[in-house]
C-alpha cells in the first residue's frame, strides 16, 4: 500500500491552518519564553527554562508529525467516488443484526476521525470489514465484545 492519507479538501484545509497557527504563533511564544528564562540567570536550577525548552521539543515533535502528513496527505475528488461498494468518504449506514441499532458513518482519514460526528476512521475494525462490501452484505465485525453481523443497508456520499 502506497504511504499516502487520502484527505477530503476540508480535512487538509484544517490541517494546514493547525500546522500555520503552531509554526507562526506558538513557536514564536515558546522562544520569547525561553529568551525570558535565560534572562534570569542561572539555568541549572531554573524549572521555567526547562519546562520551556520541554514544551519546545513536544511542539517541535508535533509540527514535524503534522508536516508529515501534510505532505503525504492526497486530496479524494468527492464527484468521483463510488456508491457501487464502501470506500473512503462513502456514508455507510449499517444495521446491527444482534439488537437491530441502526447506525450512519462517513469514513474518513485517521486525521479527519471524529466518532461523536459519525465520522469513523478508515484505520477501525468497523471500517476495515465493510470496505469493498455491497448494500445487501452482511459482515462479521470484531468488536470488543465479539463478533457483530452488520448488514450494509445504504451506502451514499
Amino acid at each position: 500500500m502506497s504511504g499516502y492519507s487520502y484527505i477530503t479538501a476540508e480535512g487538509l484545509k484544517k490541517l494546514r491552518e493547525e500546522l500555520e497557527q503552531l509554526e507562526t504563533i506558538e513557536r514564536p511564544k515558546i522562544s520569547k519564553q525561553i529568551g525570558e528564562a535565560i534572562d534570569k540567570g542561572d539555568l541549572s536550577e531554573n524549572a521555567e527554562y526547562d519546562a520551556a525548552k520541554e514544551a519546545q521539543g513536544l511542539l517541535e515533535a508535533k509540527i514535524a508529525q503534522l508536516r508529515g502528513v501534510v505532505a503525504n496527505s492526497r486530496v479524494i475528488d468527492e464527484t468521483k467516488i463510488d456508491t457501487s461498494k464502501v470506500q473512503m468518504m462513502n456514508k455507510v449506514t449499517i444495521k446491527n443484526q444482534k439488537n437491530g441499532a441502526v447506525m450512519t458513518y462517513t469514513l474518513v482519514s485517521e486525521s479527519e476521525a471524529d466518532f461523536k460526528k459519525g465520522k469513523l476512521s478508515i484505520n477501525t475494525p468497523i471500517a476495515k470489514g465493510l470496505i469493498g462490501k455491497k448494500v445487501g452484505d452482511v459482515v462479521e465485525i470484531q468488536v470488543p465484545n465479539g463478533i457483530i453481523p452488520f448488514e450494509i443497508v445504504e451506502i451514499s456520499i
